[in-house]
């Protein structure tokens, strides 16, 4: 928030100082002001003079197009600035490179998709980028620059379609429309959330017809699942850093943006622009750079060079699809110094998947690795252990100790008292479970010979050895029980 700050006054001071030049350039009392102090010289007036009036260039600007080395296009619907920039397909973004992107195996794609649909070979991706008038969303909000990359051959080319008045909206919507035809889907940072929605409701809002339901990559998701616990929030520019080391210079912050583009529509001054167009296009070409390593990295996991953070999130993404390999990166990220707390979420995860298959021993083994963090005190693995010791194993003493240990813990590490309470309640009753235990085993315990002999001449012989036939007064017998 400080870093905007600072860039916001900075930017802000900047339209002033040339706001104050162009008045001082255009202002008549400026060639006015030297006759005053000499009267008598009529060359001291009119030269000032004829030098204001004979250099109109000066005070001159360069058109938006001019400075952003782009066109001015016709559309059925109007006209539109649109800028184009080409780079080959070997261009690195950071480290990595876009060709990765463009040799992304279809299953890899698959995978990082929304909804997981197979993905045919030679489909045309559209990588999309918007920079809007708020982030609000709703029918208030406009994409005022749209950037669209792809690949074409053995290039790479970044497209940006820029409204230089909001009543150029439909000529936008007609080039997008146009464009969307051409390609199979969507690679986007957040598009399911934000970019799609708002570009679909100004297609509903200009009657145009929005792609339905098509293929799309949104890479935040995958992105929260491999850094989210490394990094300290998941914005495109802290992974582009961190991931594809790439560092942006004098990048202008998105939160800013809005302001730019309001202040160009009032003083119809590029100033700033070119940054936006800078930022949005540095956006497009992280798109595809980080497309390229992602589904590089699915492709080959369970892969020794990756940080441990980022196998155990590719053993998340690859649960479902290929469960063989999953377990494999969840255990390279074990093995290679998974740290805490990470580690024992993972051992948690592990746990519970052991358990739906009934295996106990093995899943209270992965409970039992869990529950000895040295940072913090969770109480679910001491649960799942008391509750094997209980009900599979029949051991209510072990149980009993789990539970009297776990209490300790929770007391020493201060947990909430929801949690102490449930402790104390199931300690109680295991207490009671006991208690009783013993005492059913004393009644059932086997008597004394003597208690025998008493109990056999009481009962007379047994039915096979009376003499004569058996009784069949049943006067004196006591009704069962």
């Amino acid at each position: 928030m400080a870093r905007d700050l600072t860039e916001l006054t900075r930017i802000i001071r900047r339209i002033e100082a040339k706001t104050r030049t162009s008045h001082s350039l255009a202002s008549p009392s400026a060639v006015a002001r030297p006759a005053s102090h000499s009267l008598a010289s009529p060359s001291a007036v009119a030269r000032p003079a004829s030098h204001s009036l004979a250099s109109p260039s000066a005070v001159a600007r360069p058109t938006i197009e001019a400075l952003l080395d782009g066109t001015v296009e016709e559309t059925e619907r109007g006209r539109l600035l649109v800028v184009r920039r080409r780079y080959p397909v070997g261009h690195r973004h950071g480290a990595q490179s876009l060709l990765a992107a463009r040799e992304a195996m279809p299953a890899a794609l698959a995978l990082l998709s929304r909804g997981g649909e197979p993905v045919s070979e030679g489909r045309r991706l559209l990588y999309l980028d918007t920079e809007t008038t708020g982030l609000a969303g709703g029918t208030g909000t406009y994409a005022f620059l749209v950037g669209v990359g792809f690949f074409d051959g053995d290039e790479f080319e970044v497209r940006q379609f820029f409204m230089r008045d909001l009543d150029e909206e439909p000529a936008l919507l007609t080039v997008l429309e146009e464009t969307f035809r051409k390609f199979d889907g969507f690679v986007t940072y957040n598009g399911t959330g934000f970019d799609l929605p708002l570009l679909e409701t100004r297609f509903v809002l200009g009657r145009r017809r929005f792609p339905g339901d098509v293929f799309h990559v949104d890479l935040l998701g995958p992105a929260r699942r491999l850094w989210s616990a490394r990094l300290p929030d998941c914005r495109l520019g802290t992974v582009e850093q961190d991931v594809l080391g790439f560092l942006r210079d004098d990048d202008l912050p998105g939160a800013l943006i809005p302001a730019v583009y309001f202040e160009y529509l009032r003083r119809k001054r590029p100033d700033e622009l070119p940054r936006v167009f800078e930022h949005n296009r540095h956006d497009i070409l992280s798109l595809a750079a980080l497309t390229g390593w992602v589904a590089d990295a699915v492709a080959r996991a369970p892969h020794p060079e990756l940080d441990p953070e980022a196998l155990a999130g590719l053993g998340r993404m690859l649960e479902g699809a290929d469960p063989e390999r999953s377990l494999a990166c969840y255990r390279l990220a074990l093995d290679t110094g998974l740290p805490t707390p990470s580690r024992e979420r993972l051992l948690l995860r592990l746990a519970h998947r052991e358990k739906r298959l009934a295996r106990w021993d093995e899943a209270r083994a992965l409970w039992e690795a869990a529950a000895l963090s040295p940072r913090e005190f969770d109480p679910r693995p001491w649960e799942e252990i008391a509750k094997v010791h209980e009900h599979r194993r029949r051991d209510l003493a072990a149980a009993r100790q789990v539970v009297e240990q776990a209490l300790t813990l929770a007391r020493r590490h201060r947990a909430s008292a929801r949690v102490q309470a449930s402790f104390e309640h199931r300690l109680e009753r295991l207490g009671r479970r006991l208690l009783g235990r013993v005492r059913a085993t004393s009644v059932r315990a086997p008597a004394s010979p003597a208690q025998s002999a008493l109990g056999e001449a009481r009962r007379g012989p047994p039915l096979g050895l009376q003499k004569g036939p058996p009784s069949t007064d049943f006067s004196g017998a006591r009704p069962p029980a």
